[in-house]
């Protein structure tokens, strides 16, 4: 096997996990939080490739194909929720967000 050993690809990931954990926790726009989501599944990836890359199986692969699409919905739901609100002329600052009014 050609390239870095799997430790870097985890740490990278550890890394990358620990940026979004970050930018969730210490932000208030709901667009950083979901572009942090996005880097926190990312890096779930990233650990699910690493590991069947280690250990010759594609199950890997199967989990990281699993994560982009439950990414991609989570994209779709969270997007069209802050242009809803923003549409609204609706202060986005989820600390202020407690209930979704129709």
């Amino acid at each position: 096997m050609m390239g870095p050993d799997v430790t870097w690809y985890l740490a990278i990931s550890g890394i990358l996990f620990a940026i979004g954990a970050l930018g969730v926790m210490l932000r208030r726009s709901p667009l950083i939080i979901l572009l942090s989501l996005e880097i926190m599944l990312n890096a779930a990836n990233l650990a699910f490739i690493a590991f069947a890359r280690s250990h010759g199986e594609l199950d890997g692969q199967v989990f990281a194909l699993a994560v982009m699409a439950v990414a991609a919905a989570e994209v779709v739901v969270g997007l069209g929720l802050i242009v809803a609100l923003n549409r609204r002329d609706l202060e986005l600052d989820v600390d202020k967000m407690s209930t979704l009014r129709g």
